[in-house]
């Protein structure tokens, strides 16, 4: 949480951070801004200090409301700042974070981070370490990206941000599911009112319209995969293939926050109009994985914990796992989860190995998403939900949605 952020640094031996670049999409800044619009931003975190925010003059009103202290990079005059460097962007640059750290004071071991130009960035940090040698600047990862480790956990606010985009992403499932069922089925196909044929690239079309007209998008893809396709955990499917009745969908959705901000991940396993008795089976058996997974969750576990469980409930059914067959592509071949919130996969994660050892806590939003895969045989199975541990260290789901397979379509 926000909370932990100055005691991060301080293990961490960080006397400030500096975040780069624009609000969206840009995890880092969008923890400490919020949703608002700012193309272009620097942010300064002293520890033990509230942060700054620079922006340009016609930003300031947007800026304003990150209720943050905001400062004009305007006012230091970046034009005569381009000019002295003699045209070299990354020289100005360099020149401006050298006026802005000595303006607040910051001196020591300064930690960047955000969404920039990698090149210009690099060359940046580059002249300001030659301008200003009493500063150690590095970069924000492993123990050092604190804004990461800090992200780990999320407080009442965040919390309420992502249920709000469960809410967005089952009423879009919800729609999808509506969708498809007003179709009816010609040759192992559906078809619409007009015979035409409904493809996977048209249905993520309306997903993608769908999910606009709730305040929401779609930067990471949708994954609608049919078939052989959903025995592949990651094919989001080929869109000019129909949609076929008796197949598995994996329905993989992981919207949010139109702009960029919290995430949230979801996914159901259809099957329209009938389904064989193995993936009536495996679905089954999917689905009391998955209960028993995510009931068990506890803060204070190490969150790999539940990964080798999985494993062992999988293998007992007869399936090869990543733990006692690695490399698989039959059975179980991922891990189980993984955080969400500002990025769709965060800490914790529970890996593949004993190596893993990130743990549940109060106020971390995690997935849990067991599946089953058989891409030779022509199907696939999973069943995804976020969830809360609350300040009990009870878990929650965020957003409830029905876990049934079939969907019901004319003529079949």
């Amino acid at each position: 949480m926000k909370s932990d952020l100055d005691r991060l640094m301080q293990e961490a031996g960080l006397d400030a951070l500096l975040v780069s670049g624009p609000r969206a999409h840009n995890p880092s800044m969008a923890y400490f801004t919020g949703p608002v619009h700012l193309i272009w931003a620097e942010l300064f975190k002293q520890r033990d200090q509230p942060p700054v925010l620079f922006c340009r003059l016609m930003e300031r009103d947007e800026a304003a409301l990150t209720g943050l202290q905001t400062e004009s990079i305007d006012d230091y005059k970046p034009n005569e700042l381009l000019e002295q460097a003699g045209g070299d962007t990354a020289r100005q640059r360099a020149m401006l974070y050298q006026r802005m750290c000595a303006d607040l004071g910051i001196r020591g071991r300064l930690a960047v981070t955000g969404k920039a130009d990698l090149g210009l960035e690099f060359a940046a940090l580059q002249h300001l370490q030659a301008l200003v040698p009493e500063l150690e600047i590095v970069g924000a990862v492993g123990d050092l990206d604190v804004i990461t480790r800090a992200r780990a956990t999320k407080d009442a606010d965040e919390v309420a941000r992502i249920r709000q985009m469960g809410k967005v992403t089952t009423g879009v499932a919800a729609d999808v599911a509506d969708f498809l069922t007003a179709h009816r089925v010609r040759n192992g196909v559906l078809i619409d009112k007009q015979g035409e044929v409904l493809t996977i690239g048209e249905v993520k079309r309306r997903i993608n319209l769908w999910l606009a007209m709730r305040g929401a998008e779609n930067p990471e893809g949708t994954i609608f995969a049919i078939g052989r396709d959903a025995g592949v955990p990651h094919s989001s499917g080929t869109d000019r293939a129909p949609v076929e009745s008796g197949k598995t969908i994996v329905f993989d959705l992981f919207p949010c926050e139109a702009g960029g901000g919290y995430f949230y991940d979801f996914t159901r396993t259809w099957c329209l109009g009938h389904a064989p008795d193995e993936v009536l089976r495996l679905h089954e058996e999917v689905q009391a994985v998955q209960h028993e997974m995510l009931t068990g969750l506890r803060a204070g576990a190490v969150f790999h914990e539940y990964q080798r469980r999985t494993c062992e409930a999988f293998e007992a059914r007869g399936h090869p796992t990543v733990q006692g067959t690695p490399g698989t592509t039959d059975g179980y071949v991922h891990s189980l989860g993984h955080g969400v919130g500002l990025a769709v996969q965060e800490l914790p994660f529970t890996g593949y190995s004993d190596r893993s050892t990130d743990l549940l806590q109060p106020g971390s939003v995690v997935t849990v998403e067991p599946g089953l895969y058989y891409p030779e045989r022509g199907f696939g199975v999973r069943i995804e939900d976020t969830v809360w541990i609350r300040p009990d260290g009870t878990p929650e789901v965020l957003a409830e949605y029905p876990r049934e397979l079939l969907l019901k379509v004319q003529g079949t």
